[in-house]
Parts: structure tokens; C-alpha cells; sequence
């Protein structure tokens, strides 16, 4: 029987397969290199008006939020489209609901956006 993988192995393996989904994302999917751009520019206003700790921590999440479901949206649709590559109405509606998942999501974020921001410029 072969010797298992200690704890610490098997966790470096995982962090490994997910830093690696994280890349083919951001090289891959034209909506994350979108939000990825918008989050750095979101991160660099939150320098350059010295938001608060709270301020940094809502605009972190929602930053973390729109791109975790992105993420997630995607995988959906790679499984989808492997389980069933033609057109099919019940693929279409889960794939439409992963992205109206990531469309709630976007529009918070926005608005905390606002929040936080919208004061700085008046």
C-alpha cells in the first residue's frame, strides 16, 4: 500500500490547484480581466483617498464577492457545456442563473462603491 501524502503535502497540493485556476481565469475570462482591472483601480482610489479600515474591508469583500462568483459562474459553465454541449433550455437557464448570481453581486458592489466614494468627489 502506498505511503500517504501528509497533511501539509496534500494542502500545498490544493493551494497549488487553485493559485493555478486563479491564473487560467485571469488569462482566460475577458469578465474577471475586466473586474480584476477595475479592482486595482478601486484599490489604488482607496490609497490615494485613505479610506478607513472599514471602508477598505466592504470594498475588499465586494471585490472578493464579484470575483469569487465570476469564478464560480464559469466553472458552471464549463460543466454545462461539458454535460451537454448543444443548446438545451434547462442548460441555458442554470448557466443564466450563475450569471445573474454574478450581475447581484456586481450591482452591490457598485453601490458600496458609491458609498464609499461618491462623498471623496463632492
Amino acid at each position: 500500500m502506498p505511503k500517504k501524502e501528509s497533511f501539509l503535502v496534500n494542502r500545498l497540493k490544493s493551494i497549488r490547484f487553485a493559485f493555478r485556476g486563479a491564473i487560467f481565469l485571469l488569462k482566460n475570462e475577458a469578465s474577471i480581466k475586466i473586474q480584476f482591472t477595475l479592482a486595482l483601480i478601486v484599490i489604488a482610489a482607496g490609497f490615494y483617498y485613505n479610506i478607513s479600515a472599514t471602508e477598505w474591508i466592504a470594498q475588499l469583500l465586494a471585490i472578493s464577492m464579484v470575483m469569487s462568483l465570476e469564478g464560480m459562474n464559469t466553472a458552471i459553465e464549463e460543466i454545462a457545456d461539458f454535460i451537454h454541449p448543444g443548446h438545451h433550455k434547462k442548460i441555458g437557464l442554470i448557466k443564466d442563473i450563475a450569471a445573474g448570481a454574478v450581475f447581484i453581486a456586481s450591482i452591490f458592489a457598485s453601490v458600496i462603491g458609491i458609498i464609499i466614494y461618491l462623498p471623496k468627489f463632492l
